[in-house]
């Protein structure tokens, strides 16, 4: 891969691209991923900054997000008539993969919120989005390079396992019944499995498919262990995992509103989740709201000014002349964040 070329990740072409005897390469308006950037190399062809487009960051979230998510829908389309079913890591690592972590890395929590709404493709959304949103809690946590690459992947591939359940289970707007749950929470074992029977991939990634359903007291699925037999890339995969589920838009339900979520992940609504775990993703959440508008519960809208570290759900609002520190104000309480 030309080392040149490599700047270019994730820029657009400005232009039809032709190699030097005239041949077409790409078209104007690709989003560049690594396969792309090994074409343009194998063509000898050698990128200059007037070749690309800088795309906003609004916009290079949405089609990096879209992108990775079309990659999911025809990795997840592969897998159903491949009878092997061993996972295509390669195609994962070069048109997944650099651009989940180019997208967390920006940090930029609301912006990257908006892109992973789902528009009707819950299903393969929803593994990019718990792909992003666990690389940065991975980054928050400090996690050393190695690790967090390995942890991108098995948070990318935690749903495989859904491939093998039958899709009217899957998309069904009613609860399941009892039947249809059992077979449902099958997906942590199918995808263990495929995991594990796919070489490039590690024991540590077939555990997040396995376990991201397990809660700390006991009361998850599919065996019910306890805290300690769970594993650390597990546990942050499961925050990601139930935070992007409650605030995403669903054919059977809406979502709910942001702050309320983070309240109902403290208050362990969803089953224990790690308290260290949960407790490093609320207050960067929270610190990535300071300076933006709120609605509080009494209808007044003030402006977010600081963020207490032990108790990041009731910041220091300003309202007019006024301050509140709703952490004294138990009554009230956000309903929503206006983004910026």
């Amino acid at each position: 891969m030309n080392i040149n070329n490599e700047q270019y990740l994730g820029k657009q072409l400005a232009a039809n691209l032709f190699n030097h005897t005239g041949v077409f390469v790409l078209p104007a308006m690709t989003l560049l991923n690594s396969d792309h950037i090994r074409l343009i190399g194998q063509h000898r062809i050698i990128l200059e900054p007037q070749d690309v487009i800088q795309v906003d960051s609004a916009a290079f979230y949405q089609i990096a997000v879209d992108d990775c998510t079309a990659a999911m829908e025809n990795i997840f389309e592969q897998l159903r008539y491949n009878k092997s079913k061993r996972l295509p890591m390669i195609e994962l690592r070069n048109e997944v993969i650099p651009f989940i972590q180019q997208v967390s890395e920006k940090n930029d929590f609301y912006g990257i919120l908006a892109a992973l709404q789902p528009k009707d493709d819950y299903t393969y959304r929803h593994n990019v989005a718990v792909g992003i949103l666990s690389t940065m809690l991975g980054m928050w946590l400090k996690l050393r390079p190695e690790e967090l690459g390995m942890l991108t992947i098995a948070a990318t591939l935690h749903d495989i396992g859904k491939i093998m359940i039958p899709s009217e289970i899957l998309t069904k707007s009613g609860s399941l019944d009892k039947e249809e749950t059992a077979l449902m929470r099958k997906h942590t074992t199918y995808g263990y499995e495929m995991i594990r029977d796919t070489v490039g991939t590690n024991h540590m990634q077939a555990l997040v498919a396995l376990q991201h359903h397990e809660r700390m007291d006991g009361s998850g699925y599919p065996f019910g262990v306890l805290g300690h037999r769970i594993t650390d890339f597990s546990k942050i995969v499961a925050v990601a995992d139930v935070f992007h589920a409650m605030t995403s838009e669903r054919f059977y339900r809406p979502a709910a509103p942001l702050y309320e979520v983070l309240r109902q992940m403290e208050n362990d609504v969803f089953g224990k989740l790690d308290p260290y775990i949960c407790r490093v993703f609320i207050n960067k959440l929270m610190q990535s709201m300071l300076g933006n508008e709120v609605v509080l519960s009494d209808g007044r809208t003030g402006r977010i000014i600081l963020i207490l570290a032990h108790d990041p759900l009731s910041p220091l609002v300003n309202i007019g002349e006024e301050f509140l520190d709703l952490s004294r104000h138990r009554d009230l309480g956000i309903v929503r964040v206006i983004p910026q």
